[in-house]
């Protein structure tokens, strides 16, 4: 696991996440994202975020699990 906090572009599908570009790599989203939120709702102190965890794959065929979150200044990597 890559924990990390690197800006990323991500493109939405209405409000879904379907590709984004991190690390010079563009990615598109090849699973049902999940909002880090939903994840959060059993814990009994949940974090105030807004994110979301889905697969993306590479042009080469490669997928990685990624973690985003929204920021002050647009979208942030948390970890793959």
């Amino acid at each position: 696991m890559l924990v990390q906090r690197e800006r990323v572009v991500v493109r939405f599908e209405g409000d879904v996440p379907e590709r984004f570009f991190c690390g010079g790599v563009l990615y598109r989203v090849t699973d049902i994202p999940t909002r880090l939120e939903d994840e959060m709702a059993a814990l009994t102190h949940p974090l105030a975020i807004t994110g979301w965890r889905f697969q993306g794959t590479d042009a080469d065929g490669t997928s990685r699990i990624f973690d985003i979150c929204r920021s002050p200044d647009g979208w942030t990597l948390l970890r793959s």
